[in-house]
This record gives C-alpha cells, sequence and structure tokens, in this order.
C-alpha cells in the first residue's frame, strides 16, 4: 500500500514515520486484535463494573435537580470526544502484549511517568476544549429552539423533544452539530495519543500526523469512527454497564488501529523495496 512520508524535526531523518493507506478491512481487522487484547485478562477491567453506572446515574441524579434533561445526551455522547486520552493506560497494555512484555494491569499507569506526558496534556487540552465547546453549542441550541422552559420531568421533556416540530429541530440540528464536533475530534486524535507514547513528538506533531492521516484516508477512518459511537452507544443502552467491554475494546484496537496507519520510514521503504 501507498504511503506518505512525515518528518517531525522536518528533516526526513530517523524521526521520520510514514502515513500508510489502510482499506476498511483493517479497520475491521484492528477490532479484533482489540478484542483479542481484551480477552488475554478480562479481569483487567472489573473495576468498571461500579464505575460506569455509577457515572449514569450522577448524571441522571444532577440532571433531575438541575431540570437539565437536554444536557443528559450532549453529556453522554461528549464523553466519546474524551476517549482517546482516557485510553492512554490501554494503549500502554496494547504496546506491551505486542512487544511480549508483561501486560499486568499495573503497567497501564506506566504512561504517568511517561516522558511525553506534557505534550500528551496539551493534545488532551485541545479536544477538552472541544467537548466544552460542544456542551456550549447544545446549551445554545436548546435554550434557542426550545427556549429553556421548564418541563417539570423528565417525561414532560421527553414529550416536548418529540412530540412537537421544535424538539425534533432540536434533535436534527444537534446531532448534526454533534458530528461535526465528534469529526474534528477524530481528526485531531486519531492517532495522537498512540503516537505520543511511542514515538518522541511534539503534540504539534502528532496533532498534524492525525490530521495527514484521515486526509489519506477519508473512508476508512470515518467507518472507524461510525464504529466507535455505534459500539459505545449499544455499551451504554443497559445503563453504561456494555461500556465495561466495550470501551476497553475500543482503546486497545485504536492502538492497533494506529499501527495499520503509522510505521517507521525505513519498514515502510523496505516493504516497497520488496514489492
Amino acid at each position: 500500500m501507498s504511503a506518505e512520508r512525515y518528518a517531525p524535526n522536518g528533516d526526513g531523518g530517523a524521526g521520520a514515520f510514514d502515513i500508510r493507506r489502510i482499506s476498511y478491512g483493517d479497520v475491521i481487522d484492528a477490532l479484533r486484535s482489540g478484542l483479542a487484547d481484551f480477552l488475554v485478562k478480562p479481569s483487567h477491567y472489573a473495576f468498571a463494573i461500579l464505575v460506569y453506572p455509577v457515572i449514569g446515574f450522577a448524571l441522571f441524579a444532577w440532571a433531575s435537580r438541575m431540570d437539565a434533561f437536554y444536557l443528559i445526551y450532549p453529556l453522554a455522547a461528549g464523553f466519546a470526544l474524551l476517549g482517546p486520552f482516557a485510553a492512554l493506560g490501554l494503549y500502554e497494555i496494547s504496546r506491551r502484549l505486542e512487544a511480549g512484555l508483561d501486560a499486568s494491569w499495573r503497567h497501564a499507569l506506566d504512561v504517568l511517568r511517561s516522558p511525553a506526558l506534557p505534550e500528551i496534556a496539551k493534545v488532551a487540552l485541545v479536544l477538552l476544549a472541544i467537548f466544552l465547546g460542544w456542551i456550549l453549542c447544545a446549551h445554545v441550541l436548546y435554550r434557542l429552539i426550545l427556549g429553556g422552559q421548564d418541563h417539570g420531568g423528565l417525561a414532560a421533556f421527553a414529550r416536548a423533544v418529540v412530540a412537537t416540530q421544535s424538539g425534533w429541530t432540536l434533535i436534527l440540528l444537534g446531532n448534526a452539530a454533534g458530528f461535526g464536533f465528534a469529526f474534528f475530534a477524530l481528526r485531531t486524535s486519531v492517532v495522537a495519543f498512540p503516537l505520543l507514547l511511542h514515538r518522541n513528538v511534539s503534540a504539534a506533531a502528532a496533532v498534524a500526523a492525525s490530521h495527514l492521516a484521515v486526509r489519506r484516508n477519508p473512508g476508512p477512518v470515518l467507518f472507524w469512527g461510525l464504529l466507535v459511537v455505534a459500539l459505545l452507544f449499544l455499551g451504554a443502552v443497559p445503563l453504561l454497564a456494555g461500556l465495561i467491554v466495550t470501551f476497553p475494546v475500543l482503546g486497545h484496537s485504536s492502538w492497533h488501529l494506529y499501527r495499520r496507519l503509522v510505521v517507521p520510514a525505513a519498514t515502510a521503504t523496505a516493504a516497497r523495496d520488496e514489492g
């Protein structure tokens, strides 16, 4: 497959790597590899049995008190924007499994000692800004379309959304805006965090590599994004409990997608020469 050279230092030297063109099959293979990593020791994720439901119930309780039911969906969907950062420990586990190293769960915390942590924090702040922008957008749309009225409960709010023209306008415009924020987050981070953990690059170089990966593979990367949304939705339906499986599988899969998209320049050159 063709690849495009990316040199973070601008000199094409040892720090250079190639962004490959991948297929839809590569995306499915990355998902299979992520599932395989998860199944090595699924007991690693037992802690999530309580974490995810507690988050869900806390959000619902807060929204009930504040009559902010309109923010439940944006908040739940918006957490996917922060997923690439939240999965840092999973990337490290997959990296260690790939290298044949000890992959005990304690190694997920090795990222806290990574020399790339300051650069990781910079990209994380970009994702946080995108997340906050999405929440603000959802709030403004609600105020403009439904007038910010007090609905007096979840049932009344649900009726106002699904049984009125204004409600459907909110659904359509809200999801369209959400897609825009999600695509920008994907374009910013599809390979950024794994790349920062794996290679000595700057935050700007990691984000630039993500943009290049999307530009070279718009279809497969968008397909990956849709798979992420679908699997997170399926995981969230049973009171967020399904995320115990879907989130770590997607985290591991993200590492394997990165490994298919980004290869060392020498490796890519050798592959072309052999071909």
